[in-house]
């Protein structure tokens, strides 16, 4: 078991892929719907291994990678295509060398089925919820992402720091809350995804730069991306905000006008 992590580990690290942990199949399959099973994407897989970054420092991979390989930043999805790259060539083809069965996954997958990576990260022990909406992390904070799975033939049972981790409740200071400029943000009932949508549309300059209730999160704020890379998460997440609120969201008054 340690081998093949210790393989996966050492091959994903260089590139700022620094969160791994490995759950057994059956343990996520059993909490999710079927459409999210991973015995569904390959029935013959045992365990899965969740691949996150945690900090800046797949940012500065990418950024290296992009200053080497001009017009990277030119694509549609430069992050994702790097992540990609570096998943398949660097841990995924070493993997099937030694002649491991290994499907990768990925949950910025536009077609065919994926998983669920919240709830897999939940039982990975990657991260654990939180009010803001994003999964959180016992050193890295809300500054994390999962970026890929790695269905294997393999039996594999090793949970990452964040089991269990709960936080939200125990926290008693609740700087992130305050810190939303549209009050989107609550202990009761979580993240108001309306609310946040509607001020983001709308109000755009105002969490342009950065979501301040993410940067307001007391854990790992040492960890907050670099401002680049907010402005880059912050941007897409723009993008796929305004469809949904002006299909769900928009007053129907203002839609006709």
């Amino acid at each position: 078991m340690s081998s093949t992590l210790d393989i996966i580990r050492r091959a994903a690290e260089p590139h700022g892929l620094n969160l791994v942990a490995a759950t057994p199949v059956a343990r996520y399959d059993d909490i999710v719907k079927e459409i999210s099973r991973a015995s569904a994407i390959d029935p013959l897989a045992r365990s899965i291994v969740v691949i996150g970054n945690g900090g800046g420092a797949l940012w500065n991979a990418l950024k290296s990678h992009a200053a080497r390989n001009p017009g990277w930043w030119d694509r549609e999805n430069p992050l994702d295509d790097f992540t990609r790259d570096v998943v398949e060539r660097d841990v995924a083809a070493p993997l099937r060398a030694l002649g491991l069965r290994c499907t990768t996954v990925y949950p910025f997958m536009s077609s065919g089925r994926t998983l669920s990576f919240i709830e897999l990260g939940k039982v990975a022990g990657i991260a654990g919820p939180s009010i803001l909406g994003v999964t959180v992390h016992p050193v890295y904070g809300p500054w994390i992402a999962f970026r890929a799975a790695l269905l294997l033939d393999e039996d594999l049972d090793s949970p990452g720091e964040a089991l269990g981790f709960d936080p939200c409740p125990r926290c008693t200071v609740r700087t992130c809350i305050p810190a939303c400029p549209a009050s989107a943000v609550s202990v009761e009932s979580g993240w108001d995804i309306p609310k946040c949508l509607t001020h983001r549309v709308e109000v755009e300059q105002d969490c342009t730069p950065r979501c301040h209730a993410r940067a307001g999160c007391v854990i790992g704020p040492e960890h907050r991306y670099p401002d680049d890379e907010l402005a880059y998460h912050q941007m897409r997440a723009l993008r796929s905000m305004r469809p949904y609120y002006e299909a769900h969201i928009k007053p129907k008054a203002s839609r006709g006008s």
